[in-house]
């Protein structure tokens, strides 16, 4: 199970996130299951890493970025 610091995440962020009706709440569930994965917070943004690749960027108010091609991506549409 995938935990990390919500200390310094973004309050907008963590409702997407966590709440069952949050927009990346399905994307949280996923990455729950992929031992491949981990994240971490940064700048109040979570960095999301496959293999300690930076696959993709999640911030509270502005649109995710990705940085490359992933099956994790793919869940954003």
């Amino acid at each position: 199970m995938l935990t990390i610091d919500t200390t310094n995440m973004c309050s907008h962020l963590q409702k997407k996130l966590f709440d069952e009706d949050g927009v990346y709440h399905h994307l949280w569930l996923s990455m729950q299951d992929d031992p491949e994965l981990t994240a971490v917070v940064r700048s109040r943004q979570l960095h999301i890493y496959r293999n300690g690749k930076k696959v993709l960027v999640l911030a509270g108010k502005s649109a995710p970025k990705i940085i490359r091609e992933d099956k994790i991506c793919e869940m954003l549409v």
